[in-house]
């Protein structure tokens, strides 16, 4: 009886964290600052420099290649 108690505890505890997120909440959870790379920083610097030599930002419509010029 009391292994079973013990049981449903920690299965009560680990359904806790358990969620249903909808699709445009998912932008505050997908916050940078919680990734789990230590240099999260400096890689979001090596994407936006590559994005910008290979003018490859895509999505924005905006015109032009990597050199800054339209």
């Amino acid at each position: 009886m009391r292994c079973l108690t013990f049981l449903l505890l920690i299965g009560l505890l680990l359904m806790g964290g358990c969620a249903n997120v909808r699709h445009y909440q998912r932008e505050h959870l997908a916050d940078p600052i919680m990734t789990f790379d230590a240099d999260a920083e400096e890689a979001g610097r090596e994407l936006h420099w590559i994005e910008a030599r290979e003018g490859s930002t895509g999505g924005t419509g905006g015109a032009g290649g990597g050199c800054a010029c339209n």
